[in-house]
C-alpha cells in the first residue's frame, strides 16, 4: 500500500511539474534572454551591490535601468531611423518609376574594356524601366505581405526584448537563491559533481557571451571607423546594424550595400577601400578575436565549443549561440568522466603487452 501511495504522489508530481513548465511555455525565451544577460553581467551587479551597502533591490533597479537605456533605448531609435529610409526608397522607386534612370555617370564610361558597353546597359535598362515595373508589379503585393510579416515579427521581437529586461530586475535581487536552489537540485540528482558542472555550464556560456557580443562590438566599432573615413552617410546607425548582424555573422549586409553606394555615387577609391577594409578588416576580426575568446581559459577544445555555436543556431534559433555550445560542452565532459572511469591506467596499458609476451615466451 505505501509503494501504491509513493507511485501516485510521484505521478502527480511529474503532472504538476508538467503544468507548470506548460504555464510557463510562452515566457521560455524571454526568461532564457534575462538569465543570460544577469549571469554575463553579474560582476556589475555584484560590485554595485557592494557600493550601496547590501541593497540589493536598489543595485537591480539600477542595472535593469541601465540595460533599458543601453539596449531598448537604441533599438527604438535605430527603428524610427529605419522608417525613415524605407520612406526614402519607397520615394527613389517612384522617382525611378516616373522619370526614368538618371543619366549615366561620368566614370562609368572611363572604365577600360566594358565601359562603353555598361553605357549601353544603362540606357537599355532606362528605357525599359517602365515595362521592368509593370512586369514586377504583380508581385509588389507579395513583397508587402512579407514585410508586413516581417514587421509583426520584430514587433514581437520587441515586446519579448521588454520582458526580458523587465524579467532580469529579478534575476538579479534574486540571484543568490536561485543559485542556491539549483545547486541543491543539482546535487540532489547528480552528488558531488555538481559543483563541477556548474562550473562548467557557467564557464561555457560566460566564454560565448564574451566571444560573441566582444566580436560584434569590436565589428561594430571597426564597420564606423570606416563608414566615417569613407564619407558614408549615417555611419552610427550603419554601425549599429553591424553590431546586430554580427549575431547572426553575416556584417557584408551591412557593408556591402555601403560599397555599392559608393560606387553608384563615383567614389570609387573610397569604394576599394571600404570593400577592402570590409572583407579584411570587419568581416576578419570574426576569425581571429571570436574563436580566441571563446577558447580563452577553457579546458574544452575549440572545436567542440565552435561547433556547438553553429549547430545550436541552425538547431534551436538564436537562443542556440548559448545552448549548443553548453549542452555539447556537458555531454562533452559527461562522455570524458565516464571514460575516465571504466578505462584502465596507462601503465597498465604500457606493462599489459610486455606481460602477454612473457606469458607467450
Amino acid at each position: 500500500m505505501a509503494t501504491n501511495d509513493r507511485l501516485l504522489v510521484q505521478i502527480l508530481l511529474l503532472g504538476l511539474l508538467a503544468a507548470s513548465l506548460w504555464v510557463l511555455a510562452p515566457f521560455w525565451s524571454a526568461l532564457f534572454w534575462a538569465a543570460v544577460l544577469a549571469f554575463a553581467s553579474w560582476p556589475l551587479m555584484r560590485l554595485l551591490t557592494q557600493l550601496l551597502n547590501g541593497r540589493m533591490s536598489l543595485a537591480a533597479g539600477i542595472l535593469t535601468g541601465v540595460w533599458v537605456v543601453l539596449v531598448a533605448v537604441p533599438l527604438v531609435w535605430l527603428g524610427f531611423n529605419l522608417a525613415d529610409h524605407i520612406k526614402d526608397a519607397n520615394a527613389l522607386v517612384k522617382d525611378l518609376q516616373v522619370e526614368g534612370l538618371p543619366p549615366p555617370p561620368s566614370w562609368l564610361e572611363a572604365i577600360p574594356l566594358v565601359g562603353g558597353r555598361l553605357v549601353e546597359m544603362w540606357h537599355t535598362i532606362d528605357q525599359q524601366g517602365a515595362a521592368f515595373f509593370d512586369t514586377v508589379r504583380p508581385y509588389l503585393g507579395q513583397v508587402g505581405n512579407w514585410l508586413v510579416a516581417r514587421s509583426a515579427k520584430i514587433g514581437g521581437g520587441m515586446v519579448e526584448l521588454a520582458l526580458s529586461l523587465v524579467l532580469v530586475f529579478f534575476f538579479y535581487r534574486d540571484g543568490p537563491r536561485l543559485a542556491v536552489f539549483v545547486h541543491s537540485l543539482l546535487e540532489r540528482l547528480i552528488g558531488d559533481r555538481a559543483d563541477h558542472y556548474l562550473e562548467l555550464v557557467a564557464g561555457t556560456v560566460q566564454r560565448v557571451v564574451n566571444g560573441v557580443i566582444g566580436t560584434a562590438a569590436a565589428q561594430a566599432v571597426l564597420a564606423y571607423i570606416g563608414f566615417v573615413i569613407a564619407g558614408v552617410p549615417g555611419a552610427l546607425v550603419l554601425g549599429l546594424l553591424t553590431f546586430a548582424f554580427s549575431f547572426i555573422m553575416i556584417p557584408p549586409l551591412i557593408w556591402g550595400p555601403a560599397v555599392a553606394w559608393l560606387v553608384w555615387q563615383g567614389e570609387i577609391g573610397m569604394a576599394i577601400f571600404l570593400g577592402v577594409w570590409g572583407f579584411f578588416v570587419i568581416s576578419g576580426v570574426d576569425n581571429i578575436l571570436k574563436p580566441y575568446l571563446i577558447s580563452r581559459g577553457g579546458n574544452l577544445p575549440l572545436v567542440v565549443v565552435l561547433l556547438g555555436v553553429f549547430g545550436g543556431i541552425l538547431a534551436f534559433g538564436f537562443m542556440g549561440l548559448f545552448l549548443g555550445p553548453t549542452l555539447l560542452a556537458v555531454a562533452y565532459s559527461l562522455l570524458s568522466d565516464w571514460v575516465a572511469d571504466r578505462a584502465p591506467p596507462a601503465e597498465n596499458l604500457v606493462d599489459k603487452p610486455l606481460a602477454d609476451e612473457e606469458t607467450r615466451g
